[in-house]
């Protein structure tokens, strides 16, 4: 099957239509039908204003969408892909308790049951079973809300969509849950060269046992929209034969499925409609809402998306996926567009797409903005505006139009987009609600920015541009630093280069461009791409304006220590390192637990620390970490040094020496990656290396690690080689 000609517009359609749907469906999730048309009425557009909620949200349907995908990257594209690589997945990026999954405990959340059994070394599929966990517990609607990245990443080919959903969602679920899963994701794999909604379904159908729930459901659906026309009569019908009274637990999978067959027939192919249907109706509003949405943007493309109300400028591309792969927590709908149109393409031979050379923000879809806006002030408003338009771009086809109104010396106007938390607001109401935030920052010190700017022919006098960055400081505010002001006149274009300055560890929030006038001037000028490469050179350590107080324990700055990844097992954790005299405390009480910190892009560097194992079965700092299980590291014991290679929770031990260290006593460790090779060193003396001959991993951030124990940690450098 070869892949359609509009397959990457699509599947960005998809994407925008899975988190649209989402951010609509969230503020009112599992209210009745009754409440929501009492308290909210039909369901139009954004009601998240009206409840006091924000409208980007950290959210399971979202998170374990675009993360648990990736596990088909992971382990090499293959077509063969098995559950339990897909659960290793789980293991790899989830970080327990905190992301991802409604941690509601063992025979009460579904996902958590599933990642419990999974911890102890069940493989799945047999993790997620009706055997092992029982009907009700396999059967609730987890494994359909996670879907949709498998349609995506097979267009045109819903047998392996299909077979790829059955895989995928047997690491929680069984029985009635697989089965809808498989009906969604065939449904959104044939949209992408099927228009005919009914035949999608017939599509979706073909890969289930006629004798299932869901399939009787869904004919008898289709019996009801051939004989009523008014959904609010048929949603009564669907709500006496098959809702939650009927199908038991937290939220089955069956009444769930059955609103989005149902709003899908109801909405008569118009993706207002069929979200106001599925949203009104009640029940699990974002988990239906998302894959609907998806399903209509992949099924009709961005045209229908933009031809209701402005669903897409209040979200500007963005969402979040908090993992313990911390550097792509804060991401967009077009970045992530393109992690799935690669691995499709992948499956089939084909080459990826890198648009404009990889640059990080190209705005190279139709109406992109990739979570550029203009800056959040009252002094900016009406400053500058953007859109997405065609041309201005060297490599590409599309840019990001600038409007700047009545700039003058003095009045700046700024267009930027978050790289890190952008406020201790949104941080504090995620963490409140259950999905924390976590993250680190995408952009840091000793790298270098790049971007391309353009400025309109018809431009009346020159405007100075320059790049700008927002970093955190010692009492969490924001400050600015700005590149040097490029003059440009009208018609001219630049590409402007600046190495990010010293913010002294705190990490880094919004990147973006300014504009400045001479003379209060209009204009406009084009934003052909936005990127930074190179590697950190930081060093991360508690505020220097922040001393060791037992008194005021838990105050001061947050964001410097919310920067960090934290995979440790402790409740004495990250909450208290303005308690602890040393900056960092690891405290693992079973097995390997890892503080992480960086991103994918990082290569070939070296970090360095001073621990002190004060009671430990073993400690040391990892490199190019990929998440939980997946890194290098230098590991130190009271008998032995080693490199290790971990992957699916194995070492490979790539060196050993029989030198360790004494309890009490300070080390500096220094590990070196570059290439393959690695490069251990304690006190200064180079102590061991080795190389990995798979080279497994060619990327990725640092990590702190304790095994069963308590180590202290002084400031962490990272720098290059």
């Amino acid at each position: 099957m070869s892949i359609p000609a509009n397959y990457l517009e699509r599947v960005y359609a998809g994407v925008l239509g899975k988190i649209i749907g989402v951010y609509l469906g969230r503020p009112f999730e599992q209210w009745s039908h009754q409440q929501i048309m009492q308290n909210l009425g039909e369901i139009n557009y954004y009601v998240h204003e009206k409840l006091n909620v924000p409208l980007i949200v950290t959210d399971d349907d979202i998170s374990g969408t675009f993360t648990f995908i990736r596990a088909l990257a992971d382990y090499g594209g293959s077509r063969q892909i098995t559950p339990a690589q897909i659960g290793h997945s789980w293991l790899n990026y989830i970080i327990e308790e905190q992301t991802i999954l409604w941690w509601g405990g063992m025979g009460n959340s579904t996902e958590h049951t599933a990642y419990l059994r999974l911890k102890a070394g069940i493989e799945a599929p047999r993790s997620g079973s009706i055997g092992l966990n029982g009907k009700v517990v396999a059967e609730q609607i987890g494994s359909q809300i996670f879907i949709d990245g498998w349609g995506m990443v097979a267009p045109g080919d819903p047998a392996l969509a299909a077979d790829f959903a059955c895989r995928a969602a047997s690491v929680s679920h069984d029985g009635e849950a697989l089965y809808g899963a498989q009906v969604i994701a065939a449904m959104e794999a044939q949209a992408f060269v099927e228009p005919d909604i009914n035949k999608l379904v017939d599509t979706g159908i073909s890969f289930i046992p006629r004798d299932s729930v869901i399939y009787r459901m869904i004919q008898d659906i289709r019996d009801w929209h051939a004989q009523e026309p008014d959904w609010r009569i048929a949603r009564q019908w669907l709500d006496e034969r098959y809702g939650y009274e009927k199908y038991g637990g937290n939220c089955h999978m069956v009444p769930n499925h059955g609103l989005i067959i149902f709003s899908l027939l109801y909405g008569d192919d118009n993706f207002q409609k069929s979200l106001m249907i599925v949203n009104t109706s009640g029940w699990d509003t974002d988990c239906n809402s998302g894959n609907l949405g998806c399903l209509l943007g992949i099924k009709n493309g961005l045209a229908t998306i933009d031809a209701g109300p402005d669903w897409r400028s209040p979200i500007a591309d963005r969402l979040y996926l908090p993992t313990a792969d911390g550097g792509r927590s804060i991401t967009d709908a077009v970045t992530e567009t393109y992690h799935l149109v690669n691995m499709g393409r992948a499956l089939q031979q084909m080459e990826p797409l890198v648009p404009k050379n990889g640059a990080r923000f190209h705005f190279d879809l139709p109406g992109s903005v990739q979570g550029f806006v203009s800056e959040e002030s009252i002094a900016a408003r009406d400053v500058v505006t953007i859109e997405n338009v065609e041309g201005y771009s060297e490599l590409g086809s599309r840019s990001l139009g600038i409007h700047y109104h009545g700039v003058a010396v003095g009045r700046v106007g700024r267009v930027e987009t978050p790289t890190f938390i952008p406020s201790r607001e949104v941080a504090r109401y995620f963490e409140k609600r259950g999905y924390r935030l976590l993250a680190s920052p995408t952009l840091y010190s000793g790298q270098t920015m790049h971007a391309r700017v353009v400025t309109h022919s018809a431009n009346a006098l020159p405007v100075q541009v320059n790049l700008y960055l927002k970093h955190y400081n010692a009492n969490d505010e924001l400050s600015v630093l700005e590149s040097e002001p490029v003059l440009l006149a009208a018609g001219e274009s630049i590409v402007i280069t600046w190495q990010v300055p010293n913010t002294n560890g705190y990490p880094i929030a919004f990147a973006g461009v300014q504009v400045q006038g001479t003379d209060g001037q209009h204009g406009l000028l084009y934003l052909d791409y936005l990127t930074w490469d190179g590697t950190p050179n930081i060093t991360l350590n508690r505020p220097v304006e922040r001393e060791f107080n037992r008194v005021t324990r838990g105050a001061g700055p947050n964001f410097w220590k919310m920067a960090w990844i934290d995979g440790l097992d402790s409740r004495e954790r990250l909450a208290d390192l303005d308690y602890w005299p040393e900056p960092y405390r690891l405290i693992q009480n079973k097995g390997r637990g890892l503080l992480i910190h960086g991103t994918r892009e990082w290569t070939d560097y070296q970090v360095t620390v001073r621990m002190t194992p004060h009671m430990c079965e073993a400690g040391g700092v990892a490199v190019r970490v990929q998440g939980l299980m997946r890194y290098y590291a230098l590991l130190v014991d009271r008998e032995k040094t080693r490199l290790i290679r971990a992957f699916e929770g194995r070492d490979t031990v790539l060196a050993e020496i029989a030198s360790g260290w004494e309890w009490g006593n300070s080390y500096e460790l220094n590990l070196k990656v570059a290439g393959n090779r690695l490069i251990g060193a304690i006190d200064g003396i180079t102590v061991i290396s080795a190389e990995d001959p798979d080279n497994l991993y060619t990327g990725g951030g640092i990590a702190l690690i304790s095994e069963v124990g308590r180590i202290g940690c002084e400031q962490v450098a990272v720098s290059p080689l």
